[in-house]
């Protein structure tokens, strides 16, 4: 990684106790292009390494994955305070994109088509694209990550991550795992900064595509400034996820996961459900359930194994998500304002009776919050979650295969689980959902990674015999 030397600095807090554990270095625009202009440097000698040696550093670099784990996951839960299984759930995923990437050398098979024309064959391939960018959140400071990287090196790029600020040790470690595996140096870095770090990748001209996991607003500005600077980008954004509960659902299975989906890392995910849509008679025993559920969960810092949900991530997020609360007309059936202790906590809450003109259903709130919100029926749910500006994910809990087919025809969303609360593909599809959640044409990772890191060419190729007459007209196959 790239010695930084700048005099701005940010705080690195431990959520758990709201204590500062360390400074952080903030990368300049001199910081910036010095990454990129070794990236570039060192991109013709790793974009013409052969596929099968970069596959090579790919199963070395999971193997050090797999050996790390645990002190991954724990410097995630220090500095992010979600809790060490949690975070060791989030190593396993992110290490699944590397499993993908490995297969690299049959992912990137071009085709080839003989006898196009009378001599005439026709071949097609992929290439890198030169120095890609990943802007990364602070919720999943190693798995979004994840997503990125190991396609865009595999596939013969060269990598400059900027991670959040807020969480940022694991991705030195990354790069440590990186040399370790035989990574040539230059291909990834890591520059630690904020908004001045951001702007300068994105303005960089030798930048050639971007890739970004993070709100809605900054989303919509990524894609804007870096694709008005002539690069490929690929931004995601918020989501307000909802998951209807149908009449037929197994309440007690719903309810379990519905609680595991909204509070699990206090509600910090993409994909966090934060609207349950019950639908018919089933809203009052399910709002009990989840009660029930609500009051159980132990909270507490990430480290403690007791603890079954952390804090969230500074004092900021903590006193913006309370504020929701203080101000909603909902009924607040499980209020987690006023916990005990210094650290940033916010405990399971659940809202009943959340309409869809409530700040609480129309705003991203990214907390331990869920709210309840009343249907008559399957149409009438659908209706509602096609009115949301965001389509990141969305569940059914149901018995009856009809209401989950029509459901997954008609949803306007990009990823839908069947009974599953958060439908996150694995590795060998794609991530990424729809209108509001994402800008660009490329979802993350699996066949659409491959796809943003690599552009095509195709070869028409004739050797012939003996010379032979070229004409005006457009040629035609014969």
């Amino acid at each position: 990684m790239l010695e930084l030397e700048t005099r701005r600095t940010a705080p690195i807090y431990d959520p758990a106790t709201g204590q500062v554990q360390r400074e952080l270095e903030l990368a300049d625009a001199a910081d910036v292009d010095a990454a990129v202009q070794a990236a570039k440097a060192a991109f013709g000698g790793w974009a013409d390494t052969s596929v099968v040696r970069r596959a090579r550093v790919m199963f070395k670099f999971r193997e050090l994955l797999v050996e790390r784990t645990d002190e991954l996951a724990r410097i995630i839960a220090s500095e992010h305070g979600k809790t060490v299984e949690d975070a060791r759930g989030e190593v396993v995923r992110g290490m699944e994109v590397v499993e993908y990437a490995c297969g690299i050398a049959e992912l990137t098979k071009g085709e080839f088509s003989d006898q196009v024309s009378t001599g005439v064959d026709l071949h097609s391939f992929r290439q890198p694209l030169g120095v890609c960018v990943g802007i990364t959140p602070f919720n999943f400071p190693i798995m979004v990550p994840l997503w990125m990287h190991p396609i865009a090196i595999a596939t013969g790029n060269t990598f400059v991550l900027k991670p959040s600020e807020r969480d940022p040790s694991v991705s030195d470690v990354i790069a440590e795992l990186y040399r370790e595996a035989g990574l040539p140096d230059g291909v990834f870095s890591v520059v630690h900064g904020d908004k001045v770090a951001v702007d300068a990748l994105l303005d960089h001209p030798d930048v050639a595509a971007v890739s970004f996991v993070g709100s809605t607003p900054i989303a919509k500005y990524v894609h804007e400034r870096g694709t008005a600077a002539g690069k490929r980008v690929q931004a995601l954004g918020g989501a307000k996820n909802h998951a209807i509960v149908m009449p037929d659902a197994d309440l007690d299975f719903a309810a379990d996961h519905l609680t595991a989906a909204g509070f699990g890392s206090a509600g910090q995910r993409c994909m966090a459900i934060s609207i349950a849509v019950a639908v018919g008679d089933t809203a009052d025993e399910l709002v009990e359930k989840l009660r029930l559920k609500a009051t159980a969960i132990k909270v507490g810092p990430g480290l403690d194994p007791a603890s079954e949900m952390g804090p969230v991530i500074t004092a900021d997020a903590r006193d913006r998500i309370v504020g929701y609360i203080d101000r909603t007309d909902a009924d607040v059936v499980v209020d987690g304002r006023g916990l005990d202790g210094d650290g940033f906590f916010v405990g399971p809450t659940l809202l009943d009776n959340v309409t869809t003109e409530m700040e609480v259903y129309t705003d991203e709130i990214f907390g331990p919050v869920l709210g309840v919100v009343r249907a008559d029926s399957l149409e009438e749910a659908i209706a509602l979650i096609n009115r949301n500006a965001f389509a990141n994910g969305t569940a059914i809990f149901t018995g009856s295969g009809q209401a989950a087919r029509t459901f997954q025809r008609d949803i306007q969303v990009g990823m839908i689980g069947i009974n599953v609360p958060i439908p996150v593909p694995m590795s060998f599809y794609s991530f990424g959902g729809w209108k509001q959640s994402l800008f660009g044409d490329h979802h993350i990772h699996g066949p659409e990674g491959v796809r943003f890191y690599t552009r095509g060419k195709v070869v028409t190729t004739r050797w012939p015999d003996a010379p032979e007459q070229a004409h005006l007209n457009f040629p035609t196959a014969r």
